[in-house]
């Protein structure tokens, strides 16, 4: 396990099934089945259709910076002993424009471009938490 010193998701009820995908090392989000709109962050109902015919599918893990910044001052406990870090949303391979919040990890911050291509990866902070990060994508 990671040493982890910054704040922890709190796992609900709508959240769990996004937490136990990226406890397997896997990215989950939702997709509606009455319009076919995928969503994140995780709900009960379709925020396009307001339908609660949604399931939980697989991503490829794939995406691209969308916007991003680097972040060279931080006071708070678990973010200052870890400057600079970007924090950035990436668009989502396969799901029409949905974007996630993160970090951009593995690469030295004056490397990261809008556009770059990136890919999940995961940090085990406890037997229940895996956060799902993104790094620039690998050539394998």
């Amino acid at each position: 396990m990671a040493e982890w010193n910054k704040p922890l998701p709190q796992m609900d009820p709508e959240s769990k099934p996004f937490w136990e995908a990226c406890r397997r090392h896997e990215l989950y989000l939702q997709q509606c089945q009455a319009c076919g709109t995928h969503y994140y962050y995780p709900r009960q109902t379709c925020p396009a259709c307001l339908s609660s015919d949604v399931r939980w599918v697989k991503l490829s893990g794939r995406g691209q910076v969308y916007t991003f910044t680097v972040t060279y001052q931080h006071a708070g406990a678990g973010f200052r002993d870890h400057l600079p870090f970007v924090l950035g949303y990436v668009e989502l391979e396969g799901t029409n424009g949905v974007k996630m919040l993160t970090n951009i990890v593995d690469c030295e911050p004056q490397s990261v471009t809008i556009g770059m291509p990136v890919q999940v990866t995961f940090v085990d902070v406890n037997e229940e938490i895996a956060i799902p990060l993104f790094k620039p994508m690998s050539d394998e």
